[in-house]
């Protein structure tokens, strides 16, 4: 097997995430258990990525230890990752990565950082016949590359999964590319093309991947999960006990976003209301008997009687057994300083859908603590 998937990025979320999904499926030598081997490129320029490329170009592996406690064991393993067989840097290796992309490549995976969605209006359609120069923008470097795709074979299915966190990601992308390629007035069979032999994966991924290893590797929670929307033609980049297709993919944000995310930044909001030690850790909360109480409270209080309203309740309590088990981790060092960076945004987009859905649903829940975040956090926006 080939380089058949190609990923953007070289964070250590995806080392210990995507890339060791498809090297564990690779060790296990399965028929149909992966497609085949990964070719990462990075799309920055800087000392430590470079570092970072030159070491997964190597082909020798790279460790990831899982550490943390499931069903109440405490885990500390290292496994070795082989799945990333080639790396490339996108200005140094344009040529060579469209090549690629012609022919060996059937899955696109991507997790840009929190602005990788955004264009660049330096670049422009001349960069579609141009072999040597990569486009400044994500987008802008996904459209060219499957343009050259399209051009080699024409009806060739290709799978996009891109793994930032933005709801209905896969949608998202796809009217980005869509929307650059009108605005470059590029051939309409292309265009075609993106809709009818490109599968847009919606998906969500949720692993806590706390600490990078040097120059490659990482530190990652025992938990993992990767919930794919189902659609026709999709292609999976391999089978793994930690992803799951799904037909109700909200149902897992759900989770995630009320529970984890939210409890994270109720976290974070006692943590700077109360002035709390600067270097206090989410294991460290959930053992000091009031921080933790008052987690509980809002869990059971304001935001569980959501899910019963949804008839989902026991899912979610079912959740919370393993989520506590995740903050508790004791290799963890997840500081709730790290978590209230942009506080202010990570409030408006985890609780308030939760207050919008209690409404939508007739709950009557008063939601005390949720609402009154959002409304400081409303006059502190009208002040300014």
């Amino acid at each position: 097997m080939g380089q058949a998937i190609l990923q953007f990025g070289t964070s250590r979320f995806l080392q210990a995430h995507v890339d060791l999904f498809v090297s564990q499926a690779l060790d296990r030598g399965e028929a149909g258990k992966a497609i085949g081997g990964i070719l990462v490129v990075q799309t920055t320029n800087n000392p430590a990525s470079a570092e970072r490329v030159a070491a997964l170009a190597s082909g020798d592996g790279y460790p990831v230890r899982i550490r943390g406690i499931r069903s109440g064991e405490r885990i500390d393993e290292t496994v070795t990752c082989r799945s990333v067989r080639q790396a490339m840097q996108a200005d140094a290796d344009w040529s060579a990565l469209r090549d690629a992309v012609a022919t060996d490549v059937h899955v696109i995976v991507s997790n840009t950082a929190d602005r990788g969605y955004q264009l660049d209006d330096l670049d422009g359609p001349e960069l579609i016949g141009d072999t040597l120069h990569a486009p400044r923008s994500f987008p802008a470097k996904l459209l060219v590359l499957l343009h050259h795709r399209w051009r080699a074979i024409p009806a060739a299915d290709i799978s996009i999964f891109p793994c930032e966190l933005i709801e209905r990601n896969g949608d998202v992308l796809r009217d980005v590319v869509h929307a650059l390629a009108a605005r470059w007035k590029l051939d309409a069979s292309f265009i075609d093309w993106l809709g009818e032999h490109c599968v847009w994966a919606n998906s969500l991924v949720d692993r806590i991947v706390s600490e990078a290893l040097h120059p490659v590797g990482a530190v990652a929670e025992p938990y993992a999960l990767w919930a794919i929307e189902r659609q026709r033609g999709l292609m999976l980049p391999c089978a793994h006990e930690h992803i799951v297709l799904t037909d109700d993919l909200e149902r897992f944000e759900r989770l995630k976003l009320f529970l984890l995310n939210a409890g994270h930044t109720f976290l974070a909001d006692r943590w700077l209301e109360q002035g709390r030690p600067q270097d206090e850790t989410v294991q460290q909360a959930m053992n000091d008997a009031a921080s933790r109480a008052e987690l509980e409270s809002f869990w059971a209080e304001e935001v569980l009687p959501v899910f019963e309203a949804l008839g989902q309740r026991g899912e979610a309590e079912t959740y919370l057994v393993e989520l506590r088990e995740r903050l508790l981790n004791p290799f963890l060092n997840h500081r709730l300083a790290d978590i209230a960076q942009n506080h202010a945004q990570k409030k408006l987009r985890r609780f308030a859908p939760i207050v919008a859905l209690a409404d939508k649903l007739q709950c009557g829940l008063a939601q005390p603590r949720l609402r009154t975040a959002l409304a400081e956090q409303g006059a502190r926006e009208v002040l300014a």
